[in-house]
């Protein structure tokens, strides 16, 4: 891995799917046997960075948006729709090449943000360990807050469903507890 990372941008390996594949297996090989499933190399900020915003991973620092939402006029500058299957299809491709080089040895599982943590990016500009303008905006703008956390929703979703339809595979675990349990 930071052999790549080395030579390629965090990003830029997220963007080819070989190179995607290529970290996503390294963990299959070193510990042959030993895992119980792989995950695809990406990040959960591709998702703001297909609705139309800049994001950048800063060394030592982690993400960073040089842009983020600031107030409810700013949406204005999201994509109006997404199409996922273009905006994000480097991750379908990478999930089809990665799926077919494990050769059935362990599950390959996709993922994404949930909406609430892909606000709170795109509106603290990035990491953040209060959350303060993103509950902020929450409570100040209740309204433009619920349209945004949709429209962030159905990208997930759509995101979500091309993942499966790449190949991801979809493991089950639900538990659920009963009142009398709490």
């Amino acid at each position: 891995f930071r052999a790549l990372r080395e030579k390629h941008d965090f990003f830029e390996i997220c963007r080819t799917p070989t190179l995607a594949c290529e970290i996503t297996l390294q963990p299959i090989r070193r510990y042959s046997g030993l895992l119980d499933a792989s995950i695809i190399f990406s990040d959960i900020l591709v998702v703001p960075q297909a609705m139309g915003l800049v994001v950048e991973m800063l060394p030592a620092k982690g993400p960073h948006f040089p842009d983020p939402l600031n107030e409810p006029a700013d949406v204005a500058r999201l994509k109006g729709t997404v199409d996922v299957n273009t905006e994000l299809k480097y991750v379908f491709d990478a999930i089809t090449l990665t799926r077919k080089e494990l050769k059935g040895q362990v599950p390959l599982i996709g993922f994404t943000g949930a909406p609430w943590t892909l606000m709170a990016y795109m509106i603290e500009g990035g990491g953040s360990k209060t959350l303060t303008k993103a509950k902020t905006w929450l409570w100040k703008y209740p309204e433009e807050s619920k349209a945004l956390l949709k429209r962030i929703t159905d990208v997930c979703v759509e995101y979500l469903v091309g993942q499966v339809k790449a190949g991801a595979q979809v493991k089950r675990s639900v538990h659920y507890i009963s009142k009398s349990q709490v």
